[in-house]
């Protein structure tokens, strides 16, 4: 193998730390190699140690800011060359010089008032390769500017801070989305909403939880129960402000929630649904009625969840008696139609970015006109139509949600929404086709997070 020869400086990079240039210094006489750092931050277990740290790779340029994280291999004593020691982070990173790349330990430590961002030392210098002390730039040049269009490339391979938003950190798609979260390398942190409250400012925003306040994450997972919409909305709100990305975003969440609302966006975007009717008053009762074409119909509190607070009038008079005692409880709800051909069955869509994943068919229980697998109901692996894919993308996309449970009924006139659903279970739907959903869920997360970057200004970035 041909030797290659390093000047005593060189651009190189870190692929999967997601920097795409950097200057590094090629020192012999140091033994250890250093990497700028700053925020430095400690994560995951003592079985798989990460650590998240930024650095300003453009000297002078202190408004570019990269975040990143990687596998830390253990902390050491290091004593730099005017004999101060520091405890340093240890990380394991790809360094990339020319047409090579090999792997490198390199310690984290701030080196914003050094000329150079990156220091090579012996330790991390192949056999086969040497360094001419008297030179510079021996190898292909790379350029600052390559940081201008970092948010349009494709997202780097590094382990993940997750946190996932839920009251139930026990039931079966909490437990998935943990478990397809490690078995890609990232770290998944249970974050129950209720406990976090909220430092609103336009310099740092925070969450604070309990005694401490929540680090950075690279992703937000919301799974907030319909009791704490509001709340919850709110919590998904902050992270955002912080920098997050959130799988769904809270006005998303917000509108697929409030049914009427929801109903609305969907007749906006011409999506066909079960004919729908809602009025204040007990005046409007009749015309209710007939709006939907008579019973039997279907009357929904707006805030029902899992089937209840759903119920099915099969006659004219069920009906107003079940609208007036709605209205005396000052309850919001919808009369809407009953299709009658579905036959106590609906389809289940997980739509994940833009596409379906998975369906299932959900079969009430004899005697039961409510298909929800919490009703009793069963699920069973379902084909479904061009059309009915097409109707339960254009849904999710309606609303606004990246992962949505978009529950459709087959009628004689087509594919109809019934509803749409921000936090949809995966057990059932899992179960029922084989399908890992959990883990299309962390592939879309990890297709979206891109490094945090901070660049203001736009004037062109100096190549030195």
């Amino acid at each position: 193998m041909s030797r290659k020869n390093l000047g005593w400086e060189e651009w190189a990079s870190f692929p999967k730390l997601g920097l795409p240039a950097i200057i590094a210094k090629i020192d012999t006489g140091a033994r250890t190699s250093a990497l700028h750092a700053f925020a430095i931050e400690p994560f995951g277990t003592d079985a798989k140690p990460f650590v998240r740290f930024g650095i300003h790779p453009v000297p002078d340029r202190p408004d570019i800011e990269i975040f990143c994280s990687a596998k830390m291999v253990g902390r050491r004593e290091i004593t730099s060359s005017n004999g101060e020691s520091e405890w340093r982070y240890v990380i394991e990173a790809e360094v990339q010089i020319g047409d090579q790349n090999w792997p490198i330990e390199v310690t984290l430590t701030n080196r914003e008032n050094l000329l150079y961002r990156m220091l090579l030392g012996r330790t991390a210098i192949k056999e086969d390769i040497t360094v001419d002390p008297n030179r510079s730039f021996l190898q292909p040049e790379l350029s600052y500017d390559l940081y201008k269009n970092l948010r349009k490339t494709r997202p780097v391979e590094r382990p993940l801070r997750l946190g996932l938003l839920t009251r139930e950190p026990d039931n079966y798609t909490s437990r998935r989305i943990i478990q397809a979260a490690e078995n890609k390398g990232h770290i998944c942190e249970i974050v129950n909403p209720t406990r976090c409250f909220m430092n609103i400012n336009a310099l740092a925003p925070e969450v604070h939880y309990g005694e401490e306040t929540l680090p950075y994450f690279d992703a937000i997972i919301p799974r907030i129960g319909a009791s704490i919409t509001e709340y919850g909305m709110a919590v998904v709100r902050q992270f955002d402000l912080m920098g997050a990305f959130c799988l769904n975003t809270s006005a998303a969440i917000g509108a697929s929630r409030d049914k009427l609302n929801a109903h609305q966006i969907l007749a906006q975007h011409r999506i066909d649904m079960p004919v729908t009717a809602f009025a204040k008053s007990t005046k409007q009762t009749s015309g209710l009625i007939n709006i939907v074409g008579g019973a039997p119909l279907v009357v929904k509190l707006l805030e029902s969840t899992q089937g209840r607070g759903v119920i099915l009038a099969e006659t004219r008079k069920a009906a107003e008696s079940v609208i007036g005692a709605f209205r005396g409880l000052q309850a919001n709800f919808l009369v809407q139609e009953f299709i009658k051909e579905a036959a106590g069955t609906d389809i289940r869509c997980l739509v994940i970015g833009g596409k379906v994943v998975a369906a299932m068919m959900r079969r009430a229980k004899e005697g039961e006109f409510r298909s929800n697998l919490h009703r009793g109901g069963e699920a069973l692996s379902v084909k479904i139509t061009k059309a009915e894919r097409a109707i339960a993308v254009k849904a999710a996309k309606a609303i606004g949600l990246n992962v949505a449970g978009v529950d459709l009924l087959r009628s004689n006139s087509g594919p109809k929404i019934l509803e749409i659903n921000s936090s949809p279970g995966i057990e059932g739907v899992e179960r029922a086709t084989k399908i890992d959903v959990a883990d299309h869920i962390i592939s879309y997360i990890e297709k979206n997070v891109r490094p945090r970057y901070k660049n203001k200004r736009t004037k062109k970035l100096a190549n030195s």
